[in-house]
């Protein structure tokens, strides 16, 4: 059996994508003679971000008029109370550097993205008050369909399924902030995200080639890693039908995910580089994983119909795949001067491949009578079709990997959700009560095995037939709420509202090794209340308090899943309770003809808040999630745009966060060290982040961009001992200053180019993070 040798990334894999990018580059070097095309028309002014024109897309309508389908109509539809922050597809367009869906989001206030590579699987959303390990305590919806994988609550397989929405869709992105709307679970305690895609009003169609290069250097991994995108969409609308498909294919290149570190130099090797871990521990680096090559495909195609001008169905697949080969470098070499492993294991930790297919399939009925009652359905499921991911149980001499190893599966996996909703206004629209209530339905399952196999690259899909580890189990939530909101002056709006939840998990079971136990049944019943009062205090002035209670409850995998890495274990606990969440803030906001601004105090109470912690269990430490009793994060948020700024068609905007996450009481934590966690840091919430764009719109063809995004120091550990930076497995401060140019060659043709990370900043957050990356596409509309 052949181990992957110590080699620089496949060159001609490289070449092939880097050719498909150079067209891209060659295109904007030869642009010039394209500058006497007829210049395009101007762009309406977008009703969230004014400033930021371009010309209108061939299909620019949402929905037919009369029709109330998007969620960021649902915001006023169903009267929502949060705080919110938005962007479309025209400043999308003119500042960002777009490769996958969610680079969307950039730039929202308070959001910061953990994508490590082009393709990431693993994209989790840090929100305003929680870190990016805590994917279950935010929302993500597109079209109200939930891509949140609330499976999990963690950076791996909780990432919301970003595949199933492809950049080219987007019409618009709102972010809530809060769990204040009685409409959504406690997951809402760190934000919403709606995702609005578009439909069409007549054919039209895009092509989209999209290039990136990144240069990469650590330690003793030297590499260039490319992406190459392409995209393609086609739509119409036909008297009362309309459809709109879209097609995505990305292969990239990453850098690095792991390095692979020793506590000490391997016997007979040399080339370890001395390093410490992110606790000062030695933690010497011998070699760099998780290079990994990437291909991923998505296909999504969404159908409406409207039965009646007050009355429309939709349907919504959605089909992805990823397809990946993670390999590793050593730095190591043996007395002869040849490529070693050194006998270190995580070598094969960190090799891998991995496939997997996954379908959503969504229906809506919704209606808009613009009369006293509204009603709407949609019925969503989500499943893992197929999903394994292999890797050697260990290492042989030199760069020879063992042929046996582990295949881990997780088929069978998935959600389906169901929420009907309903509007009554007994003073019709505009009238003083607008009360919206509904019911919901999920239910989460987890099936996640993991095989023994005699040949890790090519065993059956059971492995050998025995099992090494595996979890499984279920959840489910019924969920009635109930919202009024009462308009009882022109200047004061009462906004109050409750929700019922019934949650229980079930059919829960481990196995480790030889040791297999059935888990208990869990279940509880809960009430929410939330209240917002706002006040129009005068022409362009508004101020809001909102109060929230919310129960999070634990997902399947923080209650069943068992990760296994060699000997060491991730317990699942199987008996946690539901994290009890308190939240209240306070905004002032004013608008001016060209501008805005808002401040925002908030502040978070939560009751036996789900962490992953270390215990010590009899003579070993074992990581698991715990209920901490008291948690609290309070802070303030300061958003400020001006529009035209000292000369026509200059933009600004800054937004910033200060938190400070404190731990109140967690009397379960216990350290080797004596350490303790009461009064620390929160794991992975930073105390400040700032956000700043200045846009330059040169004239209706050329808009150039800046962004500067700053991130605070924060810890990944209960008791605060991370205190190395730097260094793998750190979580750093960081400064990263992106450049973006969008330029409109013709009606129906634009360039973009820029670079990410233009000041080259190392840094990590646990994984090393892309250094200097320049980005192109090059898009016609048909």
């Amino acid at each position: 059996m052949h181990g992957f040798r110590k080699v620089p990334p496949d060159l001609a894999l490289t070449s092939r994508m880097l050719a498909r990018v150079s067209v891209i580059f060659a295109i904007l070097a030869d642009a010039g003679p394209m500058l006497a095309a007829p210049p395009g028309p101007q762009a309406e002014t977008a009703a969230a971000h004014p400033a930021h024109p371009s010309p209108p897309r061939r299909a620019e309508a949402i929905v037919v008029t009369g029709h109330t389908s998007s969620p960021a109509a649902d915001i006023k539809r169903f009267s929502l109370p949060q705080t919110v922050e938005s962007t479309d597809w025209r400043r999308i367009e003119a500042t960002t550097n777009i490769v996958d869906a969610e680079d969307a989001l950039k730039y929202l206030p308070s959001l910061f993205l953990r994508k490590r590579n082009n393709g990431d699987t693993q994209a989790t959303l840090q929100t305003r008050t929680w870190g990016v390990n805590s994917s279950a305590r935010s929302l993500v919806y597109v079209d109200d369909m939930p891509i949140s994988a609330l499976i999990s609550n963690n950076n791996t397989n909780g990432a919301p399924r970003w595949g199933m929405v492809a950049p080219e869709q987007i019409e618009r992105v709102d972010m809530l902030y809060g769990p204040f709307a009685a409409e959504y679970p406690g997951n809402s305690m760190g934000g919403v995200v709606l995702i609005t895609t578009r439909m069409p009003d007549r054919f039209e169609a895009t092509v989209k080639q999209t290039g990136s290069v990144q240069s990469f250097d650590a330690y003793n991994t030297h590499g260039t890693y490319g992406t190459a995108s392409s995209a393609i969409t086609i739509g119409d609308r036909i008297g009362r039908f309309s459809w709109f498909v879209s097609a995505n294919r990305e292969e990239s290149l990453s850098e690095p995910l792991f390095f692979i570190t020793s506590g000490q130099a391997p016997a007979g090797t040399a080339g370890t580089i001395p390093a410490l871990g992110k606790t000062g521990t030695a933690a010497n680096v011998v070699g760099a994983g998780g290079l990994l090559h990437s291909t991923m495909n998505n296909v999504t195609g969404r159908f409406a119909y409207d039965v009646t001008d007050w009355l429309r169905a939709s349907y919504t697949i959605g089909f992805w795949t990823i397809d990946a080969r993670a390999r590793s470098q050593t730095y190591l070499t043996d007395a002869a001067g040849q490529p070693t492993f050194g006998g270190v294991s995580g070598f094969a930790n960190d090799t891998y491949t991995q496939s997997q297919r996954h379908l959503m399939n969504a229906v809506s009925l919704k209606t808009d009578t613009k009369a006293h009652w509204d009603w709407e359905a949609v019925f969503t499921d989500y499943a893992f079709l197929r999903d394994m991911q292999r890797n050697p149980a260990g290492v042989l001499s030199g760069t020879e990997f063992r042929s046996n190893g582990y295949l881990a599966r997780m088929d069978g996996t998935g959600w389906t959700t169901a929420d009907v909703k309903g509007i009554w206004r007994p003073g019709g629209v505009g009238g003083q009560h607008q009360v919206s209530f509904g019911g919901h339905r999920d239910q989460y399952d987890l099936n996640n095995p993991t095989y023994n196999t005699d040949n890790w690259m090519a065993s059956p899909i059971d492995g050998n037939g025995t099992l090494y580890a595996s979890g499984r189990g279920k959840s489910s939530t019924y969920a009635l709420w109930l919202q009024d909101a009462w308009t009882f002056t022109p200047a004061f709006t009462l906004t109050v509202g409750g929700r019922l939840e019934f949650w229980r998990a079930f059919d829960g079971a481990n196995l480790a090794g030889t040791t297999a136990v059935a888990q208990p049944r869990v279940r509880s019943t809960n009430a929410s209340p939330k209240v917002t009062m706002a006040w129009r205090i005068a022409p362009g002035w508004n101020a809001k308090f909102s109060f929230g209670e919310a129960y999070r409850y634990p997902t399947v995998a923080e209650l069943y899943q068992i990760v296994a890495t060699g000997g060491t274990y991730s317990v699942p606990n199987p008996d946690l309770s539901p994290e009890n969440v308190y939240s209240g803030e306070l905004t002032v906001e004013r608008r001016f003809r060209k501008g805005r601004i808002r401040l925002s105090l908030f502040q978070e109470n939560v009751k036996n808040a789900l962490i992953s912690q270390s215990n010590l269990i009899g003579n070993i430490y074992t990581t698991t999630f715990q209920n901490v009793r008291q948690v609290r994060n309070r802070g303030v948020e300061f958003v400020a745009e001006r529009h035209d700024l000292l000369i026509p068609g200059l933009d600004v905007s800054n937004s910033v966060t200060y938190v400070d996450s404190r731990i109140l009481s967690d009397p379960g934590f216990s350290s080797a060290a004596g350490t303790t966690a009461t009064g620390k840091h929160v794991p992975y919430v930073p105390n400040w982040r700032d956000t700043a764009q200045v846009t330059y719109r040169a004239n209706d063809r050329l808009d150039l961009s800046v962004a500067v995004r700053y991130q605070g120091r924060m810890y990944s550990t209960l008791d605060n001992t991370d205190r190395v930076s730097h260094v793998f497995g750190a979580f750093d401060p960081f400064v990263v200053v992106d450049l973006h140019a969008h330029y409109r060659v013709y009606r129906s043709l634009t360039l973009d180019a820029g670079i990410d990370n233009v000041n080259n900043d190392r840094y990590y957050e646990y994984h090393p993070f892309p250094m200097r990356t320049y980005v192109a596409d090059l898009k016609a509309r048909f």
